[in-house]
């Protein structure tokens, strides 16, 4: 029964609906009872599929373990959010679609996402708007708000408005204060699609999204380009801080925050020289590197908070953190972090010697989508046991 009623591949609305329906939306996971579990997904383009490929395994040994062969990730997890094309995923997943059928997804329709810009349009941008947003309606359906029952878990979404120059944490929680219904700007009633649309806006790579919010038109641009690229710490925030009117409990056995990485890229440059770091090398490079670092300070804060159990090593001081105190004693969640380094030695690390680290750094790298995947794979593989989530 529960086979007939997931998404199909073709991705047909009515039959996901049908589904949430069927096993409950994300009311029912309101309730503060512990243990919560938690996801969060960064941005990064194509890059999505490592992730994917490392949440693929997470479902597998979760449904081993359970002994349930149909279980998905909204099943397990109560509130899950995304950056950029991980709000793409975490979209996905709220709606309740297996992890093999969001692949599949990001298999079909990845490259048609990527469609260059008119030739006096890439003066502005690379790709055309208009192919991402048909792929988002068909998946996630035209008609979905954001505070649709169809959600079988909360869902939080990051994206930068541009117009306010602030970034916006978007949920789907009913008690936030911009989520109630008898507000004009009430969150909830914009189509998901358009919000998911909004958080993957990333400057010169996509036009900027034109969301009407309580008779205001907004823009809004990628997620990534805030201090959440990575929003691990930030959900746990959401989740916890009281003015979000959620209130879940924390402690080691009551909270469970996953964050799964889309590859990291540090470039560093032992050739330098200062004369080197004129107008055009700022411009092309500080973006990436406040990226970098803000993706690694959610990561140590997460860490430091919480009680570690996978992570690779952050730098040669604080090492992965595990077993470490920190100001918060006891640790108020149980954390787990599954990354990739994209660079030569990263890659040497995974096994992968074979793999050049410039075909899988880029966000639109859509040629290698079968090396993304390999990359995705050896994670999972070294990284990813069943004993994480021990106790969850």
């Amino acid at each position: 029964m529960q086979a007939i009623l997931r998404p199909i591949c073709r991705f047909c609305h009515r039959e996901i609906e049908m589904a949430s329906k069927e096993t409950g939306s994300f009311r029912d996971k309101l309730e503060a009872t512990p243990p919560k579990k938690l996801l969060a997904i960064d941005g990064g383009g194509i890059r999505g599929l490592i992730s994917l490929e490392v949440l693929l395994k997470i479902e597998s040994l979760l449904r081993a373990k359970s002994g349930n062969a149909e279980l998905v990730l909204a099943d397990y997890f109560d509130y899950v959010a995304g950056t950029s094309t991980g709000a793409i995923i975490a979209a996905c997943l709220a709606k309740g679609m297996a992890v093999a059928d969001v692949r599949r997804f990001y298999l079909e329709s990845g490259p048609d996402m990527f469609k260059r810009a008119g030739l006096w349009r890439r003066f502005r941008y690379k790709f055309e708007r208009e192919a991402l947003a048909a792929k988002l309606k068909k998946v996630l359906g035209s008609d979905t708000m954001l505070g649709s029952d169809t959600l079988r878990t909360l869902l939080l979404l990051m994206m930068r408005n541009a117009t306010t120059d602030s970034p916006w944490s978007i949920s789907n929680n009913p008690g936030a204060k911009y989520n109630q219904r008898s507000r004009l700007d009430c969150n909830l009633n914009i189509p998901l699609w358009q919000l998911v649309r909004a958080s993957t806006a990333a400057p010169t790579y996509f036009p900027p999204e034109v969301v009407p919010v309580g008779g205001h038109d907004f823009l809004f641009v990628d997620g990534g380009i805030t201090m959440y690229n990575n929003p691990a710490f930030q959900l746990f925030l959401m989740a916890t801080v009281e003015p979000y009117r959620l209130n879940w409990p924390t402690g080691v056995d009551k909270m469970l925050l996953v964050s799964v990485g889309t590859g990291a890229s540090p470039e560093p440059n032992a050739n330098l020289q200062a004369a080197d770091m004129n107008l055009f090398y700022n411009a092309s490079s500080i973006p990436s590197a406040l990226m970098y670092a803000a993706l690694n300070e959610q990561d140590f804060l997460c860490r430091v908070f919480g009680d570690c159990r996978a992570g690779c090593e952050l730098d040669r001081e604080i090492r992965d953190m595990r077993g470490k105190a920190g100001p918060a004693m006891p640790k108020l969640f149980t954390y787990m972090r599954y990354n990739a380094e994209l660079t030569t030695e990263g890659l040497a690390r995974l096994g992968l010697t074979d793999i050049k680290p410039r075909d899988v750094q880029a966000l639109d790298s859509t040629d290698h989508i079968a090396e993304l995947q390999r990359v995705g794979r050896a994670v999972a593989d070294q990284e990813v046991h069943v004993d994480h989530f021990s106790g969850f």
